[in-house]
């Protein structure tokens, strides 16, 4: 949703500004501003920016979306943003074959668009047919080859998150540890919570506003479709067939309720690594899926800040029957 031309420009002229050109944010200055179309006040300003240190060549008239407020949270965006490419450029000369690729926990290369660990995590889904191909179950994958020709999206994972993630992998996979599981800190209290620090940033009605709500709804959907197919280790599957058979019994402290109501940040996580993956094979078109990379980096960063009370939850022995199902094969 552009703003209303009526509440003038968001920028003012010689204001300092971040701006995006291509994937990356770049102080400029605000030279000027017009209202994009005169037969249509309602859509919003084009603004004139002037980025610093380059040449007036550069100058360039671009949409308010492209424009950023030069605070200090913006800043770090940017930085990291720039880490993000610069770690992208430096691994595309030795990239691995997908065939290795596959071998590595989550977080062990979180930058590329690969997210799938060592350990055979095919679908968990109940009743799903054996041999099923892993993650081929998400809509729009129908074929390995076709899913590697398309364009890489990157995002953002702050390396305090990365070293989670691995210690997550080997707390499953190695001691042969469980998250809690209902979490104490659930999937969908962070997002409230997030949510709530960063609505008042924006304008009641901003396409800002529209975008941090379309997010976390998105987050949500995405979560509780994926858990099962793409994110869960092979020890963790009995687990989740308890869960999910908890919350569609019917009765009981926990039927009704989501997967996000039930699961904590370590598997959100495992979720952020899969949505490049993820967002490369929807129908969003180039502007869509740049917005979208951008909030999902906002909420990596604001989660890496409050590691202590999101993702400090201690794993839990699993018991011995649940050890013996597991190395039969969960039946």
């Amino acid at each position: 949703m552009a703003p209303s031309s009526s509440s003038g420009p968001a920028y003012a002229k010689d204001e300092k500004v971040l701006c995006f050109h291509g994937e990356l944010l770049y102080e400029a200055k605000v030279l000027d501003n017009k209202i994009k179309d005169p037969n249509d006040k309602k859509d919003g300003y084009m603004y004139r920016v002037h980025y610093k240190g380059w040449k007036n060549t550069w100058d360039d008239w671009v949409p308010q979306e492209r424009l950023r407020k030069l605070s200090e949270e913006n800043k770090e965006l940017a930085s990291n943003l720039k880490k993000d490419m610069d770690a992208q450029r430096r691994a595309a000369a030795g990239k691995p074959s997908i065939s290795s690729a596959k071998k590595r926990p989550y977080g062990s290369d979180l930058t590329g668009s690969s997210a799938r660990g060592s350990e055979d995590r095919s679908s968990a889904v109940p009743q799903a047919p054996r041999g099923t191909k892993r993650g081929r179950e998400i809509e729009g994958i129908d074929k390995e080859e076709e899913f590697m020709r398309r364009p890489a999206v990157r995002l953002f994972i702050p390396d305090s998150l990365k070293s989670i993630l691995v210690d997550d992998w080997e707390k499953v996979t190695k001691e042969q540890k469980l998250a809690q599981v209902p979490s104490p800190t659930p999937i969908n209290q962070f997002l409230r919570e997030y949510y709530d620090s960063e609505i008042n940033k924006f304008r009641v009605g901003s396409a800002d506003a529209d975008l941090l709500e379309e997010t976390i709804a998105g987050v949500r959907e995405y979560f509780n479709k994926s858990l099962g197919r793409i994110l869960l280790y092979r020890f963790e599957r009995q687990q989740y067939f308890a869960v999910h058979k908890q919350i569609e019994s019917g009765h009981g402290e926990h039927a009704g309720k989501t997967l996000c109501d039930m699961y904590g940040c370590e598997h959100l996580l495992r979720l952020f690594v899969s949505m490049p993956d993820l967002i490369a094979h929807t129908n969003m078109d180039a502007q869509s899926v740049h917005r979208l990379r951008e909030e999902l980096a906002r909420m990596s960063s604001w989660m890496a800040k409050r590691i202590p009370k999101y993702l400090a939850n201690e794993y839990e022995h699993a018991n011995q029957d649940y050890l013996d199902t597991a190395k039969n094969g969960g039946s």
